[in-house]
């Protein structure tokens, strides 16, 4: 018979440079990751049981970044079939409140980043031809083809 797959509720957000909006802050995932080792992308996390989407965004830049963050509003959302569940993700514009941001965080059971800087839509695509929802979702929410 067939079994649903859970639905596993994540956000990625986008923290631009400046108000151009031509760069804006890229993660690069710890080479142990299962799913996109060393590839960069968006930091993204994941919802915990009865939390909001916004208030996820909110913590994963706490716990990933080391920075209070402010979720200015909503770029994209999709989702996306992986072998055991359906990634179902929100993709928020934010920016930074306070603090300066720190990767990686000396935070316990929270994938933490390698390193961090300032890129394009192009540095996304490598990841998001890989299945990186993430970077598909800001690709897709920028027309670019």
């Amino acid at each position: 018979y067939y079994m649903e797959k859970p639905v596993k509720n994540s956000v990625a957000y986008v923290i631009y440079r400046d108000n151009s909006k031509n760069e804006f802050l890229i993660v690069q995932r710890p080479f142990d990751d299962d799913d996109l080792p060393g590839y960069w992308g968006l930091p993204a996390g994941s919802l915990k049981e009865n939390e909001y989407f916004e208030d996820a965004v909110i913590r994963s830049g706490r716990e990933k970044l080391g920075v209070e963050l402010k979720v200015i509003g909503l770029i994209n959302e999709g989702e996306l079939e992986r072998e055991i569940y359906i990634l179902h993700m929100k993709e928020y514009e934010a920016r930074i409140a306070k603090g300066v941001i720190k990767v990686p965080q000396n935070v316990k059971g929270v994938t933490q980043y390698k390193t961090c800087n300032w890129g394009t839509a192009e540095d996304l695509m490598p990841a998001a031809e890989k299945g990186s929802l993430c970077c598909k979702l800001y690709i897709e929410s920028k027309k670019i083809k």
